[in-house]
């Protein structure tokens, strides 16, 4: 069997939560929180990005896609769109969109129930929203196994 692993991420206007499978595709676990001063400043998460890819032997990438409630796109959602493009030309790996409406909501939702106290829960809540992301698709993938954007 060929070990793939998947990288997930939660792309935010100064954070990028991320979380890589297990060899195995089934299990997702939180890697980190990379962050930047600025929003356009996109130069050293994209360099962060290739060193996981390298360290992790990443296949696929899982990008959240920040749907509105109503199934619209916002502007969110055009500008992860542009981060998709950029990681497809910088690292020629397939970069699959994930619906990740209310995945934060559940962040921290688990946070809460795991005891971490409120001023502690935006330093972790973009890494497990990254788990999140990539343990919907890796659930959703185990059943189809067609490996097709759910946006």
């Amino acid at each position: 069997m060929v070990e793939k692993r998947i990288l997930g991420l939660d792309f935010g206007s100064k954070t990028v939560g991320v979380a890589v499978s297990d060899p195995l595709g089934m299990t997702a676990q939180g890697v980190e929180i990379i962050r930047r001063q600025k929003e356009n400043q996109l130069r050293k998460t994209l360099a962060r990005i290739g060193e996981l890819i390298l360290q992790y032997q990443v296949q696929t990438i899982v990008l959240g896609f920040p749907k509105n409630m109503n199934g619209t796109k916002g502007e969110r959602a055009e500008k992860t769109i542009a981060f998709k493009e950029s990681l497809e030309r910088r690292f020629s790996l397939p970069v699959i969109l994930w619906d990740e409406r209310l995945t934060t909501v559940m962040a921290d939702k688990i946070m809460m129930e795991s005891d971490i106290r409120r001023e502690h829960r935006k330093e972790y809540v973009d890494e497990i929203a990254a788990m999140l992301i990539l343990q919907g698709y890796l659930d959703k993938n185990g059943m189809d196994q067609d490996g097709k954007d759910c946006i």
